[in-house]
């Protein structure tokens, strides 16, 4: 996994493929244990805890491929939740303005 301590600046690194929103497993003791307390204090585990840690991590995903103010690249998400759930609005907000697509021809573009 290539999400923390990687750095390839430049034209190393041009695109980075998530194929999946990284939400934390909820089975994991840890998040199981964060979820239990925001649950038990009235909050909503998901919407509380797991929304913004995903949207942090994908953050961070997005700073593989971008390290300096001269690097440029194509972050691909191939989750189809990102627009079909009312959540993908804060993922894509947190996002740096750029260029959304759904078309190959604008990915062969960048790369020409």
């Amino acid at each position: 996994s290539f999400w923390q301590g990687v750095d390839m600046p430049g034209e190393t690194l041009s695109c980075v493929i998530i194929d999946k929103l990284p939400f934390a497993a909820p089975n994991d003791p840890l998040v199981a244990a964060r979820l239990e307390k925001i649950a038990e204090a009235g909050g909503n585990p998901f919407w509380d805890y797991q929304v913004p840690s995903a949207v942090l991590a994908l953050r961070q995903g997005l700073g593989r491929l971008i390290r300096r103010a001269s690097d440029q690249g194509i972050l691909a998400v191939l989750d189809g939740r990102l627009f079909k759930r009312s959540y993908g609005k804060l993922f894509l907000a947190s996002l740096p303005d750029s260029l959304i697509t759904h078309r190959r021809e604008d990915i062969g573009a960048f790369f020409s």
